[in-house]
């Protein structure tokens, strides 16, 4: 699902009206025709509304919503932040219908101590303060009226994107409305599926006010959010066997850290992978053979401290050659020898590498070593390990920062964390929709690496395996906590899930509802 920025939501708006004749009192009638049915779904009987708004469209919507219910005789007011004289002749127009249904426009800033009194009798607040043309904190009335919205136990509908998060970065540089149910129109925005914004919107729903499809379908965009339609699987073809499926070579491990290379190579198997082989510490060996049934374990040499040693370099190289794909760092450990090891497998590998976790760790800091490779390199940070690699990332960066890095490295990039972010070499970047806090604890990443690991080695385009993985590990997990709960889902879990997260996602045709 393509994802739009406030500058081409302006522009396609403006050729709406320009070009194609539509008005603009009809397009935001229609958008608050939307926000009216969903205030409606949501009101308690006998209970009331509260609109705040702003002096731009976004007000303007949030007042024709309360024109409309007014009209239906609910108990609605309307409270103003900022120059009723910056109205648009569109929201004067949705004014005028206002107070011919006995309404009349009331002044933040002169009511503002009655307000939280007459919010305890609201079953539903519209927040119509500012859209996403907002480039800037809130701030005055505009923030003491969010925190009044965050403090009501009303349903909060966001018009268009909650008051506070910048539409193109997902940013929340003071604080945010927090809304159970985003109403926005024609195409989704990129803050509504980015962290922290992402958080801030509740139930998204994009509905379309009267600009002709053929417009919105040839809008050109280059983020979008992963839906289960994007999901794409090897097809398993009868009379097929286990070579067909992806040789996986997975090197990881070190004392104290085995959990880590068997949830990799666990991930792989369930994930379709035909063959898994695991090179692992010589120390740590018969841990990890005891642990394992269907993969393939081998001891390769060791330092004193049981991790590998840059000796194990020309068998690792010699194993790398005869598989499909090289995942490299889950619980590696961090030594001279293994950032050495590192270099030397990105330098000479002629198979797809997978960096994750000490892998990264492994470059110190310094990525030039992805500018001299001659195969596909995929990187799968979480966020400290990203900062350990870039610098600082301010929040509201993490869309930016990861589409520059993948593009000046001409590498794949898998951005981990709420809203996990997948950047491609072409500058494109896919944002996935699954997974939740049930999933914040240890291994979760090394299921997915394995996972990803499995889907390349499966011969599956790269692109097409990463959404295809980071999604499927998402669900995996959402399912997870349905069943256990958010405190006790465990990485095993997650891999156990697997099997059920590809059956369901291939079952609906309709997708899932975006939350």
């Amino acid at each position: 699902m393509k994802l739009s920025n406030s500058v081409q939501m302006r522009e396609i708006d403006k050729y709406a009206i320009e070009k194609l004749g539509i008005s603009g009192v009809t397009l935001m009638h229609n958008a608050a025709e939307h926000i009216t049915t969903a205030t409606l779904e949501h009101l308690p009987l006998g209970s009331n509304v509260a609109v705040f708004c702003g002096t731009g469209n976004n007000g303007g919507d949030g007042i024709g919503t309360a024109a409309a219910l007014k009209s239906k005789g609910i108990g609605v007011r309307v409270f103003l932040i900022g120059d009723q004289s910056k109205f648009s002749p569109e929201t004067e127009e949705m004014l005028k219908r206002f107070e011919l249904a006995g309404g009349a426009l009331e002044l933040f800033s002169i009511v503002e101590d009655s307000i939280e009194t007459y919010l305890s009798t609201c079953g539903v607040i519209v927040d119509a303060i500012f859209g996403i043309g907002l480039n800037a904190g809130l701030e005055d009335d505009a923030l003491t009226a969010a925190n009044m919205i965050n403090a009501s136990d009303a349903f909060v509908i966001a018009a268009d994107i909650p008051s506070g998060v910048l539409a193109d970065t997902g940013a929340v540089p003071t604080t945010a409305v927090m809304a159970d149910l985003t109403v926005t129109f024609s195409l989704a925005k990129i803050g509504h599926f980015i962290n922290p914004g992402s958080t801030h919107c509740g139930e998204i729903r994009i509905l379309n006010i009267g600009i002709p499809f053929d417009i919105l379908n040839g809008a050109v965009s280059s983020v979008f959010a992963v839906l289960p339609e994007n999901i794409n699987l090897p097809c398993r073809k009868p009379g097929s066997h286990k070579g067909d499926y992806g040789r996986c070579f997975i090197v990881a491990g070190s004392i104290g850290l085995t959990g880590a290379p068997i949830l990799c190579a666990r991930a792989a198997s369930k994930m379709g992978a035909g063959l898994v082989f695991l090179a692992t510490p010589e120390r740590i060996y018969d841990i990890i053979a005891s642990k394992l049934v269907e993969e393939m374990p081998f001891p390769l040499p060791n330092d004193k401290q049981g991790r590998l040693s840059a000796n194990a370099t020309s068998e690792i190289l010699r194993r790398i050659k005869e598989c499909d794909v090289c995942l490299i760092g889950p619980g590696l450990g961090q030594s001279d020898d293994i950032a050495e090891l590192v270099r030397s497998i990105l330098s000479m590998s002629k198979k797809p590498i997978i960096l994750d976790a000490d892998g990264i760790n492994a470059l110190g800091g310094n990525s030039s070593p992805l500018c001299k490779v001659s195969a596909p390199v995929i990187l799968t940070p979480h966020h400290g390990e990203f900062v350990r690699l870039v610098g600082n990332v301010p929040s509201g960066e993490r869309l930016r920062s990861a589409r520059s890095f993948a593009k000046q490295h001409n590498c794949y990039l898998v951005l981990k964390g709420h809203r996990t972010i997948i950047a491609m070499p072409d500058g494109t970047a896919y944002i996935n929709t699954t997974g939740g806090p049930a999933m914040a604890k240890g291994g979760t990443g090394d299921v997915l690496a394995g996972m990803i690991a499995a889907l390349i080695g499966q011969r599956l385009p790269i692109k097409d395996a990463l959404i295809t993985a980071v999604f499927l590990h998402g669900y995996a997990g959402d399912l997870c906590a349905a069943e256990f709960g958010d405190y006790s889902v465990s990485a095993s879990d997650i891999i156990n899930m697997i099997p059920q997260a590809i059956k369901e996602v291939h079952a609906t045709d309709e997708g899932m509802a975006v939350v």
